[in-house]
């Protein structure tokens, strides 16, 4: 195999290098509770490193195997890859830009508005069929059976850095005044407050503030913080890919000029 080859087959090996944390990050994503419940981000980042890794692998077998068509479509097509690659980054930029915890009078934790994020992330826990879905899925689990698990008195769960989801679905809302008995267990003020979050909270272990918006919120900040995590991945990928990609197609150019030299030289002799 000519030196010009084993270089490109090189690069793009890199290339097949780099779909691992694509894969990585987004098999991650599935695996955490709130994602897996609303199933937004994971397939779409685990379907581009699938991409990645078998276009970078068309161009490996085009180089090692000398196969010109094939290094082309894969000049083509990943050049597409990393277009949509950037994308997908500008997107997940777009929507996480805003949002953010509110602090709660003499807790170490934050509470979460839902109007605090962006629109396209809203209508994604919006309507009563979208919601009672992830409500169920949310209450299936084990993300606040853990609280009571690990918090016993007041002050060491107020004290307590829990997630944005367990701030939001697992106890009722600060504001509404509610005594605590254990994390998931409160008794009801006298007097009630205007917050429809306060009239929502149910101590039946199954309901919970499942059906308030401060669990909506909580849930967005949950996936805002681990899709900010999955943007990092991205973009340092995305600027890897691009680099591997730039010196895949000048050696790829600079082969083919070699070859058509060669060519001329031969066809004068």
């Amino acid at each position: 195999m000519a030196l010009d080859d084993t270089v490109i087959a090189g690069i793009n090996f890199l290339a097949v290098l780099l779909a691992v944390p694509v894969i990585a990050i987004g098999i991650w994503l599935a695996m955490q509770t709130d994602n897996s419940c609303v199933q937004l981000l994971q397939w779409p980042v685990i379907v581009i490193g699938i991409v990645i890794l078998l276009v970078a692998l068309a161009g490996f077998v085009g180089a090692f195997w000398r196969m010109p068509r094939l290094l082309l479509f894969y000049l083509v097509a990943m050049l597409v890859v990393i277009l949509l690659l950037a994308s997908l980054v500008i997107f997940i930029y777009a929507v996480t830009v805003n949002g953010s915890g509110h602090p709660a009078p003499n807790r170490a934790y934050l509470e979460y508005r839902l109007e605090d994020y962006s629109g396209w992330l809203r209508r994604r826990v919006e309507g009563s069929y979208k919601w009672n879905r992830i409500k169920k899925c949310l209450s299936s689990t084990t993300v606040c059976a853990e609280l009571n698990q690990t918090y016993r008195l007041a002050q060491d769960f107020f004290s307590a850095r829990m997630s944005p989801l367990q701030s939001g679905c697992c106890k009722p809302p600060t504001a509404c005044g509610y005594t605590f008995v254990n994390p998931t267990y409160w008794i009801s003020p006298i007097s009630s407050t205007s917050d429809v979050d306060c009239t929502l909270w149910s101590n039946d272990q199954m309901l919970l503030c499942y059906s308030c918006t401060s669990c909506k919120a909580g849930l967005l900040a949950n996936l805002r913080r681990e899709w900010r995590t999955t943007v990092v991945v991205l973009v340092v990928t995305l600027v890897a890919l691009i680099f591997v990609y730039v010196m895949g197609f000048c050696a790829f150019r600079n082969a083919k000029t070699d070859q058509l030299f060669r060519r001329y030289k031969q066809g004068h002799n």
